[in-house]
């Protein structure tokens, strides 16, 4: 079975499991990938790629651009 598969199969029976075993499930899955757990996971250092904002870039969009994402 591939990792696609697997990870189907997975999430519909996570969606079967009963809401008062959710905590105990997620518990096991932390066992296996510790990672998972966000408090454990080191803080995200922002600024990796290369390059600058310029201030314009957070100034508003004009309203045909918002209007092109609606």
């Amino acid at each position: 079975m591939s990792p696609l598969e697997l990870r189907q199969k997975l999430h519909s029976q996570l969606d079967r499991i009963p809401e008062e075993k959710l905590d105990a499930f997620s518990l096991l899955i932390q066992q296996f990938h510790p990672s998972l757990d966000p408090e454990k996971s080191p803080p995200r250092t922002p600024g990796i790629l290369n390059g600058k904002l310029s201030s314009s870039f957070f100034d508003p969009l004009p309203e045909e651009e918002l209007q092109a994402w609606e």
